[in-house]
């Protein structure tokens, strides 16, 4: 397959992806009560359907579906795990986005949701899409098999908690108060947890509702952590040189605040080496795997990921 048929069939997968998403994510988050609810409060709805919905390419999802996808895994529970992800990335950007964290005012172009409701409305909407999140990936549902949701379960409550994306933020938030100078070593253990986890979950739970054997998984685990430090080093690079109505939030906001970045620790001609050395890591794992054609489209993922402008 040519890099241009592949480049195309991705752009489509990935706006068939992200439909999907955005229509599955609208059908869970209904007025309608689920069993052992007692109500659904409105002004908290309307909150959380604003932070998860309208917006996003919605890449988490897209590598679940995908890698699930190599083994013929699809159907509506694949996309309910995705959707499950997905409710962990708007509520991790909800609470990013607070005055008390990064404090910005815009994402995906719009009103952040503390800008548009208030503070109290949008700490409540990310608790409400996180605990909401581990009961669709719990359910039924999502699989006939309880052992795949236990294990689902677990790897994303160690992906998005202490060890994954939470104590990643933490330790941002610690470098931001920090004299010293950020270190390669410490940028890149941040960044695996803060954003690297939630990615690297989305291909290894995408590989285990596919019933990938070892080796599978084990190039699918290498290709996740390659792509996913390649996402964040390119968000830095973008964050030092992209354009704000492009990014649809503010730019420039890493040096401003002292964020430890690669950008900050390498350079920015060192930062965009690494980001492309990183993408080629990445497609290597997947060949190394013997995926061969059938992972096109994952291996335009990690080109994407490089090259995008937002």
């Amino acid at each position: 397959m040519s890099v241009q048929i592949a480049n195309q069939d991705f752009a489509a997968r990935l706006v068939a992806v992200a439909e999907a998403t955005e229509s599955t994510l609208d059908a869970l988050l209904q007025p309608h009560r689920l069993k052992g609810e007692r109500t659904r409060p409105e002004r908290l709805l309307e909150a959380m359907r604003y932070g998860a919905l309208g917006g996003g390419k919605r890449l988490r999802p897209f590598l679940l579906v995908e890698t699930a996808g190599l083994f013929g895994a699809q159907g509506d529970g694949v996309l309910r795990a995705a959707c499950a992800l997905e409710m962990v990335h708007c509520y991790s950007l909800i609470h990013d986005d607070l005055p008390a964290m990064d404090d910005d005012d815009l994402r995906r172009g719009r009103p952040t949701v503390h800008k548009a409701f208030d503070e109290a409305t949008a700490i409540l909407a990310g608790d409400g899409l996180l605990t909401f999140a581990f009961d669709v990936i719990a359910d039924a549902p999502t699989h006939p098999d309880a052992g795949v949701r236990a294990d689902l379960t677990l790897m994303l409550a160690r992906a998005a908690g202490l060890g994954g994306m939470v104590g990643g933020q933490a330790l941002d938030l610690e470098a931001e108060a920090s004299k010293a100078p950020h270190t390669r070593e410490f940028v890149a253990l941040m960044q695996s947890m803060k954003t690297g986890a939630l990615l690297l979950f989305a291909v290894e739970a995408g590989a285990r509702i596919g019933g990938a054997d070892a080796k599978q998984t084990a190039a699918l685990s290498r290709y996740g952590s390659a792509l996913g430090a390649a996402f964040q080093v390119a968000d830095d690079v973008l964050d030092a040189e992209g354009d704000e109505q492009a990014l649809g939030k503010r730019a420039g906001k890493d040096a401003d605040r002292n964020k430890a970045t690669l950008v900050a620790a390498l350079g920015l001609e060192e930062a965009r080496r690494r980001r492309d050395a990183l993408a080629e890591e990445a497609i290597q794992a997947l060949a190394d795997g013997g995926f061969g054609a059938s992972a096109a489209i994952l291996a335009e993922a990690a080109r994407f990921t490089v090259a995008r402008k937002s």
